[in-house]
């Protein structure tokens, strides 16, 4: 069943025993998204726990230890899952077919939740729990800003992205209004830097090659590069936009090889081209300007199959 905003809100009022779920190798916004929730439930005298993949360090501002506690839930709920299918192995085998309420924005929203509430207008899931807290006129504590504002900041490039509206920035304002400490964030997020990182980014730049009359630029990161670096998949990150920033590039798509031989695209375009009608090729969708998909095969057929992909969506256009 499809909600709106204050129906998922009084849902949530009316459960407890409340596990949160989010996608695996989560970003800023399914990082916020969850501890934001978990934060609100809490405040409203719920028993909550979160589950979530492993949290690279820039994104653990909203991370607390007593997010995860031990009891057997009654009402499960995930944010910024589009599939069901993009939860962990372990989360879609416990939880996959009793989840009560999804929160999401992706257009791409495969349905799978009992209850859902959905809108893809929305920058981020943690805009979309904003406005349902607005709805509800549920005041917005410190430490659920901190996490709101995480969310919608790096789903928005820090504001740079198309998906920024006048009411994102209202939410922001909001937010930071409540206490989210935005310079803090902005600098841990978006101009710091390990060294590993930097290794690794070096690395990824020197492996990227054009296509298509300079329209698409790939990166392709090895586990080998993690090896050599120290890095991890968690690191990859803040890679994934770095193609499409070059001039003239359409396309800009880095792939990652996974510990177990396979890959994973992550897909940035410019308009007119659909990030996720291409990752909708092999499966995996997300946003107009913003996508990802699951490949398997050597390094060399991932590539050939995503160029092929990225061809036919330029011809369209």
């Amino acid at each position: 069943m499809t909600l709106e905003h204050k129906e998922a809100f009084g849902l949530l009022e009316k459960s407890d025993n409340i596990l949160v779920l989010t996608h695996r190798n989560p970003d800023g916004d399914a990082v916020g998204s969850a501890f934001a929730l978990r934060s609100i439930l809490k405040e409203m005298g719920k028993r909550v726990r979160v589950e979530i993949d492993t949290v690279p360090p820039s994104l653990s501002m909203p991370v607390t230890e007593e997010a995860f506690g031990d009891f057997e839930p009654d009402f499960v709920v995930t944010v910024d899952v589009a599939d069901k299918k993009l939860l962990t192995d372990e989360h879609l085998e416990k939880y996959g077919d009793r989840v009560n309420l999804a929160i999401d924005h992706h257009e791409s929203n495969k349905p799978f939740a009992e209850n859902l509430l959905l809108d893809f207008r929305a920058s981020a899931a943690c805009e979309v729990i904003f406005d349902m807290l607005e709805e509800a006129s549920f005041s917005v504590s410190e430490a659920t800003a901190t996490a709101l504002y995480l969310g919608i900041s790096t789903d928005t490039g820090c504001f740079r992205y198309p998906n920024c509206t006048a009411h994102t920035l209202y939410a922001a304002s909001r937010l930071v209004e409540k206490g989210a400490p935005n310079a803090e964030i902005n600098r841990i997020v978006f101009e710091t830097k390990t060294r590993a990182y930097v290794q690794l980014e070096a690395l990824a730049m020197s492996s990227m090659r054009t296509y298509f009359d300079g329209k698409c630029a790939v990166i392709v990161i090895t586990q080998d590069m993690f090896g050599k670096t120290g890095t991890t998949e968690a690191d990859v990150h803040g890679i994934a936009a770095l193609p499409r920033q070059i001039e003239g590039v359409m396309a800009g798509i880095v792939i990652r090889e996974k510990t177990d031989g396979t890959y994973k695209a992550s897909v940035r375009t410019n308009e007119p081209l659909n990030a996720a009608g291409i990752c909708g090729v092999f499966g995996g969708g997300g946003h107009r300007l913003a996508a990802g998909c699951d490949l398997t095969g050597t390094k060399g057929q991932v590539v050939n199959a995503i160029l092929e992909a990225v061809e036919e969506a330029l011809k369209e256009i």
